[in-house]
């Protein structure tokens, strides 16, 4: 299902390939020194983050394996994202990234919580400072795909299933197959 954040900002634009670093607020449900103290640390980059262990909380939430040299592939081509890493262990708990053209649209994927640590405010604290990031950036219009069973979840960060009436739509080999 696609949902979209139709977000308007006055905001200058910037550009994607150089995010600003964003302030510790109030505006998060869970400030970056409380994560901090609660043994989580936040990445904004991908430099420190292990392909292997991101694959594995990918698999834990129902997506498929995916091959390590296109995960980077795709890290590389993406301007925004987070992660959160549980300073115990090291390794990812939480991630999502956004792509997008700079200026009026972005798109959120692959927003995944390892179901060890689902429960505490983690994806949350992911996509606030994500959609705070682009809507800093000035980006008006923020989509995601979401599976029914998490609605809810992006609702309540404020994004709308088919708003105005438009109909996401995904062009698919499976589907071309079909029709032959």
């Amino acid at each position: 299902m696609l949902f979209q954040g139709i977000i308007s900002s006055s905001l200058p634009l910037k550009s994607p390939f150089s995010p600003k670093r964003l302030s510790i607020s109030s505006k998060f449900s869970i400030s970056d020194s409380d994560l901090a103290s609660r043994g989580f640390n936040l990445h904004r980059s991908f430099s420190s983050l292990n392909l292997d262990d991101l694959n594995t909380v990918f698999v834990r939430v129902g997506f498929p394996r995916r091959d390590p040299a296109k995960i980077l592939t795709a890290l590389q081509h993406t301007p925004s994202l987070l992660w959160i890493e549980h300073s115990k262990t090291q390794k990812p708990v939480a991630f999502a990234r956004a792509t997008g053209d700079g200026v009026f649209n972005a798109i959120i994927w692959d927003v995944v919580v390892d179901p060890s640590y689902q429960g505490f405010g983690l994806g949350k604290a992911v996509m606030e400072r994500l959609v705070d990031q682009l809507r800093e950036m000035g980006i008006p219009n923020i989509a995601l795909y979401a599976e029914p069973k998490v609605v809810g979840f992006y609702r309540a960060l404020g994004f709308a299933a088919d708003p105005d009436g438009i109909r996401g739509m995904v062009y698919s080999r499976k589907q071309q197959k079909k029709s032959k």
